[in-house]
Formats: structure tokens, sequence, C-alpha cells
């Protein structure tokens, strides 16, 4: 029987909530179907009628992770000093953004890897990039998050024209690859003062970086 409260006008979200907790445990690896409906107390039938597949499962859980960090961006960001008079169109406020983004991320996948290994693991393309289900409470995604930072940077005159097509790419490329590293790969080593203050000299990179000149090149 299934527990009491679990009303089939909130399975999906049940089922959602439950997934979470066990991606957060053993990500993306951990999450079963017939597991969920066991826990949630409710028979495998039932949950095939909100997720026909673990792949359907795994995208909308995905899409849920990165609300997650597109709150954990606006958290980072939130603590950038701002003018009042114009607390987004000042050089320090764009290179506290392009930061904060950066460090969010970063800072969100040690203190969530489960949820980290989640949040890529379905999504193709950039299919997930404007999701409504991927836009957190701040109510940007991660991706605009960083279109955000990256606007903020050409309007300041930071990042010019003719570099910004791509910056996402890159930023994106950079900052990912080094929260993977040190998630799952050789730098998962690397102690935390060490770990972090890394993390200050990629973003830092980054900025730097989108900064200089774009390559007159195809």
């Amino acid at each position: 029987m299934a527990r009491p409260g679990y009303f089939h006008g909130d399975l999906r979200r049940a089922l959602l909530d439950a997934g979470l907790t066990a991606a957060r445990a053993g990500g993306p690896e951990a999450v079963s179907l017939r597991e969920l409906a066991r826990e949630i107390g409710v028979a495998p039938s039932a949950v095939y009628r909100h997720f026909d597949s673990l792949d359907r499962l795994l995208s909308a859980l995905s899409l849920r992770a990165l609300s997650m960090v597109a709150d954990a961006m606006e958290d980072e960001i939130a603590r950038v000093p701002a003018d009042d008079a114009s607390p987004a169109g000042t050089v320090a406020w764009a290179e506290g953004a392009i930061g904060a983004v950066g460090l969010g991320y970063v800072r969100w996948a040690w203190a969530e890897p489960g949820l980290f290994r989640l949040a890529f693991r379905v999504h193709r393309d950039l299919d997930a990039a404007h999701h409504e289900d991927a836009r957190g409470a701040c109510g940007r995604t991660p991706y605009e998050q960083l279109e955000r930072a990256l606007d903020a940077l050409e309007r300041v005159g930071e990042l010019s024209p003719a570099g910004r097509p791509g910056a996402e790419a890159l930023a994106w490329s950079a900052v990912h690859g080094f929260a993977s590293l040190t998630v799952d790969g050789p730098l998962r080593s690397l102690d935390g003062a060490t770990r972090e203050r890394l993390a200050w000299r990629i973003v830092e990179m980054v900025r730097l970086g989108l900064a200089a000149a774009a390559p007159d090149r195809p």
C-alpha cells in the first residue's frame, strides 16, 4: 500500500524527491524505478504512468539538479558588492559576477557530487539551457546565469563584441572541467584550501582569457 499522503496527484513529485535523495547519495546509477516504487510504497506500474523509462526520470531529475546549480550561482552573485546607482553596470560588478558564477558552480559540485554527476547525465546539445524546469528560484538556468555575467562583461567593455560569440562554451568548458577533475578525477585528492585557491585562479583565468582580443581565425 502507498504511504499515507502519497496520492496519485503528487506521486510524480514524490518520485522526483526520492530520486534526488538516491542520486545525492550515489549519483545517477543509484536511481532505480522499481526501487523508488518500493520506497514510496506504490506498484511499479504506477511509476510508469509518470515516467515510462529510467531515462525519462533521469532527465526530469537532471533538470531539478540544474535548477539547484542556478540557485547556487545566484547565492554567489548576491555576495558581489553592487553600486546602488548601477548594480549591474560597473566593471567591478561584472568582473565579480563572472567569478561568482564559476565559483558557485564548482562549490556546488563539491557539496553535491552525486547531483553534479546527475545534472549532465541525460541532456544532449543545449536542450536544457533554457528549459523551464532547469530554472531555480532565481528564475534562471545555470546557462542563463552565465549569459547574464557575460552580457555584463560586454556591457562594461571587458569583453569585446568580437569575443562574445562562443564565450559561454569557453567559460563553461574550463570551469566544468575543473569541477569534474576535482569531483571524480585525479584532482579529487587536493586538500580543501588548495582546491579553493585553484578555483579562484580558474575563474580569473577565464575572465582574463575572455577579455583578450578574439583571435582572427575561422
